[in-house]
């Protein structure tokens, strides 16, 4: 298995805690990019989470992994999802 097939798991976990969030939720959490340490099958990773698009109807959140080591920070794992806002009631 690659370095970068190890980082799939612990994306794919991120994605998850972070896409079952609210709109409201995201939008509050991610006001500043977030970046912090994970541990997953007893291996640390660098998490970051930023939201690139707050649009009237959307947002759009990415997400990048990797081991911490200098070039893999070049080029993480990484994935983005799309929020979508709420529907007022009419």
């Amino acid at each position: 298995m690659s370095r970068r097939d190890e980082w799939r798991q612990p994306l794919d976990s991120e994605v998850k805690r972070w896409s079952a969030l609210t709109y409201d939720e995201l939008r509050s959490s991610l006001r500043d990019s977030q970046a912090y340490e994970i541990e997953f099958n007893s291996k640390k990773y660098q998490v970051e989470v930023e939201l690139l698009e707050d649009t009237d109807q959307y947002l759009h959140v990415y997400i990048a992994v990797d081991d911490g080591a200098l070039l893999a920070s070049i080029t993480p794992l990484s994935h983005s999802f799309i929020c979508e806002k709420p529907r007022q009631a009419s």
